[in-house]
């Protein structure tokens, strides 16, 4: 079992990497293998609506980190996606990854597990997890939460660190995550996932 960790800030060893390495440590200890990808500091375009993925199966553009992050992806049974505030939202970074990870791909991503965190200095954070919680309940993934929502809070990973709730929220989310994982592998394998319906789509204007 293992989970994709994604860094959304710029700064790869940030504040946002110093949550995400919690977790990762918790889920380690937990007995989940973990990846982490710093993206934030790279190139990444948003979606042209090009159609293309549907006739590719991948993202057009494969210079920048969504395609390989999508075969990552593919493999896992959970996503982390961690995000500093700017302007009391995700990262334009982050935004642009997401949005062109989760349309381009083409397999499903149903009961894998997801969790976000979000990092800022002082305010903007339930903002940015409400925004980054809306590409897991849009493809049946399950979210993980924790004891408080999660955040860290501070200006260097040395108030991260200081910010001794945000850290145990860090580790709780971790273990839930882990156990989430664990149980639905479980009945996965005993009864199967859940009844599949196809697809509605409702138009109201024709």
């Amino acid at each position: 079992m293992n989970v994709l960790l994604i860094n959304g800030s710029p700064h790869p060893n940030g504040c946002t990497r110093t949550a995400l390495n919690i977790v990762a440590a918790t889920l380690q200890e937990n007995g989940i293998d973990t990846e982490i990808m710093n993206i934030g500091h790279r190139n990444i375009r948003g979606c042209l609506a090009c159609g293309r993925c549907q006739e590719l199966g991948r993202c057009v553009f494969d210079d920048d980190p969504v395609n390989e992050a999508a075969r990552r992806l593919e493999q896992a049974d959970g996503l982390v996606i961690g995000s500093p505030v700017h302007y009391a939202s995700a990262s334009g970074a982050i935004t642009s990854f997401l949005d062109r990870l989760f349309f381009s791909t083409p397999f499903s991503k149903r009961m894998k597990v997801g969790a976000s965190i979000a990092s800022a200095r002082r305010a903007g954070t339930t903002a940015t997890l409400d925004q980054l919680n809306k590409y897991f309940t849009i493809c049946e993934m399950p979210i993980v939460s924790s004891r408080y929502w999660p955040m860290v809070h501070g200006h260097t990973p040395d108030d991260v660190m200081q910010d001794h709730e945000g850290v145990q929220i860090m580790r709780i989310l971790g273990r839930n995550m882990a156990f989430l994982i664990k149980a639905i592998a479980s009945e996965r394998d005993r009864n199967g996932l859940p009844q599949q319906e196809e697809t509605v789509y409702t138009n109201f204007i024709r």
